[in-house]
């Protein structure tokens, strides 16, 4: 496994940790950390997991940190450049996200001319802040690729109701085996998963590696 720095160009000052296989990689994986304003960073324990078990299996992963805040507006555009980054460097480009990071991904995801492979959140939040295009429950039905959407039954610190509501309508009006097939999973966990970090890598790294395949 090797790591490099990145700097991501777009105008602000995102930096970023690129995670490659030993072998060259023609797939990579954008990851987006939880709230900066709260301690989020590329370093999240839930990143680095599902980086890993990536790099594992032949896939790169860019994790990076935001830059300044600006209340998801100018977050949600370092999701959008990291993409661009991402789709300039590699051939398939997939999302996960954590937390803010989990909603970031499906609002990023729906407003990008990138193909998106396929998006993992993990605990999203519904909603990023009063405006309608911070709505990450909406943004799934503008999505065209596979979608997995993780929680915990014991989280009471996101409010990741909406969005798991919305994801399962959608799912029951989709064909199984769909281009764009959403799925929800519920682990026995808490919003931050607490030693559950190689369970997280084990339910999203197969989803995302299974995404690749089929392309």
């Amino acid at each position: 496994m090797t790591e490099s720095d990145v700097l991501v160009p777009g105008g602000r000052d995102v930096r970023g940790t690129l995670t490659e296989p030993d072998e060259e990689a023609t797939t990579i994986v954008v990851a987006c950390p939880p709230h900066p304003q709260h301690g989020g960073s590329r370093s999240d324990s839930r990143l680095v997991a599902v980086a890993e078990r990536l790099q594992e299996n032949g896939i790169a992963c860019l994790r990076f940190d935001y830059g300044a805040w600006d209340n998801g507006y100018g977050e949600r555009e370092d999701v959008r450049n990291a993409i661009r980054w991402a789709g300039d460097h590699y051939e398939r480009v997939g999302l996960f996200g954590f937390s803010f990071g989990a909603s970031l991904s499906l609002l990023a995801a729906a407003s990008i001319d990138v193909t998106i492979i396929a998006v993992a959140a993990l605990a999203p939040t519904a909603r990023l802040g009063p405006d309608d295009d911070l709505d990450a429950a909406a943004a799934l039905e503008s999505l065209e690729c596979p979608v997995q959407i993780v929680v915990g039954e014991r989280d009471t610190t996101a409010a990741w109701e909406p969005v798991v509501e919305r994801a399962q309508e959608l799912a029951d009006e989709k064909e199984t085996g769909s281009e764009d097939e959403i799925e929800v999973i519920t682990l026995s966990a808490d919003h931050f998963f607490v030693g559950q970090t190689d369970t997280v890598a084990e339910t999203v790294g197969p989803f995302l590696e299974s995404a690749f395949r089929m392309e």
